[in-house]
C-alpha cells in the first residue's frame, strides 16, 4: 500500500517501526539473558552421557579410537584413551567469540572431533579459554588472559591441516542457529577468507576470521550426520 506520490503509507511504516522494535528487542533479550556465567552444574553432563556426545561428533571409523575429554569442575579430563591422534570432546558456550549472545549459554553443546593438528594447535585454545572460565574470571578477563597467552607465545599457531568433524545429530549450537548442519572445522592463521573462496555467491563454504583466536575459520557442510543419516537439505543462509 502506497500513497498518491509514491511513498510508503503511514500504516506501513508503522508496521515497520514496530517490527524494527521486535527484532531489536528480541536481540537485546539475547544478550542479557545470558549475561554472566550460569552456575557451573548447568554446564556439566554425566560422564557417559558426554562420552557418548562427543563421540558422535565424527563416523565411529574416526571416533572410537579418539582420545575423549569430558568437563569437570576443574578441566576437560581425558575419559578415554585415544590410539589413533584424534581427540574428541563437547565444547560449551565459552568457545564462542566475545560478542557473541551465546557466550554463557550453559544449553549449548557442540561436539566435534580434533583431527591431530588440530588437536595439537587448536584445542589447546579451547583449553586455555575453559581454564579462565573455571577460575572464575570475567568475560573481559577470559580475553585477557588469552591475549597474554598469546603475546607469550604460550600458545601454538595453527598448523597446516588443522580441522575437527562437526557431524552430531544432537548438537546444540547456540538458541540461533540449534543443531545447524553437520559440516567440517578447518583451522588457519589469521588470513583472508575469500582467498578460500569462503562466502562468495555459490560457494559451500563459510569463512569467518577470528582476531582473539589468531586465526580463520572456515565451515564446510556435509550432507550426512556422522551415523550416516541424511541431513535436511540447506537452505540459503
Amino acid at each position: 500500500m502506497k500513497s498518491d506520490f509514491g511513498k510508503p503509507s503511514r500504516a506501513i511504516l508503522t508496521f515497520l517501526a514496530g517490527l524494527l522494535g521486535v527484532c531489536m528487542l528480541h536481540a537485546q533479550n539475547r544478550q542479557t539473558a545470558y549475561g554472566q556465567m550460569a552456575p557451573l552444574d548447568q554446564y556439566l553432563m554425566p560422564r557417559d552421557a558426554e562420552i557418548q556426545l562427543a563421540r558422535s561428533a565424527a563416523p565411529d571409523s574416526i571416533s572410537r579410537d579418539a582420545e575423549v575429554l569430558v568437563l569437570a569442575r576443574r578441566a576437560y579430563e581425558t575419559a578415554v584413551p585415544g590410539k589413533n591422534g584424534f581427540v574428541c570432546m563437547v565444547q560449551r558456550s565459552w568457545t564462542a567469540g566475545i560478542d557473541d549472545p551465546d557466550f554463557w549459554n550453559p544449553k549449548l553443546r557442540g561436539p566435534i572431533c580434533f583431527n591431530p593438528a588440530g588437536a595439537r594447535s587448536y584445542l589447546p585454545l579451547v583449553l586455555k579459554k575453559t581454564a579462565s572460565v573455571l577460575s572464575g574470571r570475567t568475560k573481559a578477563q577470559i580475553f585477557e588472559d588469552l591475549a597474554a597467552a598469546f603475546d607469550k607465545k604460550e600458545l601454538p599457531t595453527q598448523e597446516s591441516g588443522s580441522m575437527g568433524f562437526m557431524m552430531s545429530k544432537d548438537a546444540y549450537l547456540g538458541d540461533r542457529d540449534g543443531h545447524w548442519h553437520p559440516h567440517l572445522m578447518f583451522y588457519l592463521r589469521d588470513t583472508d577468507a575469500t582467498s578460500w573462496g569462503a562466502g562468495l555467491p555459490g560457494s559451500p563454504v563459510f569463512g569467518e576470521r577470528d582476531s582473539q583466536d589468531h586465526l580463520t575459520v572456515f565451515f564446510i557442510p556435509v550432507p550426512t550426520w556422522s551415523d550416516g543419516t541424511n541431513a535436511p537439505p540447506m537452505k540459503n543462509e
